[in-house]
């Protein structure tokens, strides 16, 4: 068997990113479409954060945790759609070596931490229908920082790994299959395979995907079994409304990363297919969960209009 000598790349690393196979003349309309889309990211979540933080009505559990998921929804959108205005609107495709791992770290925290907020605010809607007499007792000030804590600190730690794997592996090459840097497209990189690092990843996403899985299904399941309990149907029905939004949003953001797994498995399907689908779940849920906050959720749409209704008004 021959022997194959690997020249591991030297710093300072640039990638290339191979984006979307696109002309000049199709970028300009895509740029338009991604930077509207950014904007209604900016707007909706940004407006979301705002409200609740000027409204001290609203400083409650479910708000301050709608807050977190705001802003991990800015971080993993911010971080690729500028990527992809840029691309579109100069053809750049070279990213620097720490703009890369930046943005390893920022869309896998945003891809993990969606779930364990989303599992935190689970439980709280758990708490406040299941057991609503002991919800104040239970929801402290305390508690629910130590949840809040516990949905990044449990991400961070586990993108530390990925991270401290990536810089620690010799790169031979530099062309990043994607239209982001990712984990697991920057191994690809690797002089040789690393089965330490595909098993750390694997362990580390099936960890915290399958346990934040858990943690939904059993308290939206006793939420279920409680609302069909109650006698009152207004506190029924608003039990229902509340949970609806939560459970939209997971639902919405499963899909996205579902779709992820199907179009990979088809050779047939385009690499410009694919990799507009990749995305989907990094763009479409930070667009439409404050929309979906604004028309499910009461307290939430009264105060956007009034918040609007007085930065509209001449002072």
């Amino acid at each position: 068997m021959e022997n194959v000598s690997y020249v591991p790349l030297k710093q300072p690393i640039v990638f290339t990113l191979e984006g979307f196979i696109i002309t000049k003349q199709q970028g300009y309309p895509l740029f338009v479409v991604s930077l509207s889309m950014y904007a209604v990211m900016l707007l909706g979540n940004i407006t979301v954060v705002t409200v609740i933080a000027a409204n001290t009505k609203l400083h409650k559990p479910m708000y301050v945790m709608m807050c977190n998921l705001a802003a991990c929804d800015l971080l993993g959108g911010t971080v690729v759609l500028t990527q992809l205005m840029s691309h579109f609107l100069t053809g750049e495709k070279n990213i620097g070596y720490a703009a890369a791992i930046f943005q390893v770290f920022s869309v896998h925290t945003y891809g993990l931490a969606v779930t364990t907020i989303l599992s935190a605010m689970a439980y709280d809607r758990y708490v406040a229908i299941c057991q609503p007499l002991h919800y104040h007792a239970i929801m402290t000030t305390r508690r629910l920082v130590s949840l809040c804590f516990l949905a990044w600190f449990i991400v961070f730690c586990l993108v530390a790994g990925l991270l401290i794997l990536n810089v620690q592996t010799p790169l031979c090459r530099t062309l990043i299959m994607h239209v982001y840097c990712s984990h697991q497209s920057i191994l690809s990189l690797a002089c040789i395979p690393n089965p330490i690092s595909n098993t750390y990843t694997l362990c580390s996403f099936w960890f915290i995907r399958t346990g934040c899985f858990l943690i939904i299904a059993f308290s939206y399941l006793k939420i279920l079994q409680a609302c069909v309990m109650k006698q009152e149907k207004n506190s029924r029905g608003k039990a229902i409304q509340t949970c609806a939004s939560h459970l939209t949003i997971y639902i919405l953001f499963e899909i996205s990363s579902f779709i992820i797994v199907v179009t990979y498995s088809f050779q047939e399907i385009s690499s410009n297919a694919k990799k507009f689908c990749a995305i989907l779940f990094i763009i479409v849920p930070p667009m439409v969960n404050p929309i979906i906050y604004g028309v499910a959720m009461k307290d939430i749409r009264k105060n956007i209009v009034k918040f609007f209704k007085s930065a509209a008004l001449p002072k």
